[in-house]
């Protein structure tokens, strides 16, 4: 019997690749999005189910595990992938979107979590797959809230390995780097107040410089496959870094202290 993978936030640049990647390699997929009704194209592949899930609605969360165990029998692993990323000065941001931020990235994927460990625990077997960045490990400027949600993924995804372990249950951490978007995709949100004048010249300088380095992303189907690896080399390992320029960051970031390191990224952004 082919295993089954349920993946959050499959309409997205990254969760449709992965997707499809599973799907190809003989998995069952159960692929998750806030909007079912629009896909067509995971819709229309042999051994997918497109079903509704939205983070932030738990008993959204509930259905889509049962219709998954339902249609499969079973799930193997859980990819949380469902996530956004929140920008700009914390000065301009509503509480409503500090709050939103951390609701998506970070409660949704408890929730989720939560809503597939009974099932894996029954089984005494099963993956937890949670994308993170390598903005869970390094930071950049107007991205307070984006890289909070992510550094906590990482604390709670390596927490949480402690207590799976028991029930023999894994847990991974996939931490990729820029990843190409498709045309007029992207999940991010930009916060600024242009009657915030002391921060013009920063904020120009930031997004001059982002720019350039979102060109420079690998994509998506690069992640894709270290998503597979982490889901199918039966290992402990906690992290699995995708993408050339998360390799080259992470390891800057390893050798230096803060100052420096802190500084090179100032550097980078003409600070």
């Amino acid at each position: 019997m082919s295993n089954t993978v349920l993946i959050t936030g499959s309409s997205g640049n990254l969760g449709r690749a992965t997707a499809k990647f599973f799907q190809r390699n003989g998995w069952n997929v159960v692929a998750t999005m806030r909007s079912p009704d629009q896909e067509q194209e995971l819709s229309a592949l042999d051994n997918v189910l497109v079903t509704r899930l939205d983070v932030q609605d738990t008993a959204s969360i509930s259905a889509a595990v049962e219709a998954g165990i339902a249609r499969f029998g079973g799930i193997d692993v859980l990819v949380n992938n469902a996530g956004y990323g929140e920008y700009g000065l914390l000065e301009a941001t509503p509480e409503d979107k500090i709050r939103s931020q951390f609701e998506v990235n970070v409660i949704g994927l408890l929730a989720t979590t939560k809503a597939v460990i009974p099932h894996f625990r029954a089984r005494g077997d099963g993956v937890i797959i949670n994308i993170s960045s390598i903005g869970g490990k390094v930071t950049f400027p107007l991205g307070t809230l984006y890289h909070g949600s992510k550094f906590a993924v990482e604390g709670l995804s390596e927490a949480l390995s402690y207590e799976m372990a028991p029930i023999g249950v894994k847990v991974k951490l996939v931490e990729p780097g820029m990843i190409k978007a498709a045309p007029g995709g992207g999940s991010m949100s930009v916060n600024d107040d242009q009657s915030l004048t002391e921060y013009r010249e920063f904020v120009g300088k930031i997004f001059a410089a982002l720019g350039p380095l979102m060109d420079t992303g690998s994509a998506p189907e690069l992640v894709s496959e270290v998503i597979f690896r982490a889901a199918t080399d039966g290992t402990d390992t906690l992290r699995y870094i995708a993408g050339p320029d998360a390799e080259e960051l992470l390891a800057a970031r390893k050798a230096a202290d803060d100052v420096t390191f802190l500084g090179g990224i100032k550097g980078q952004f003409g600070l």
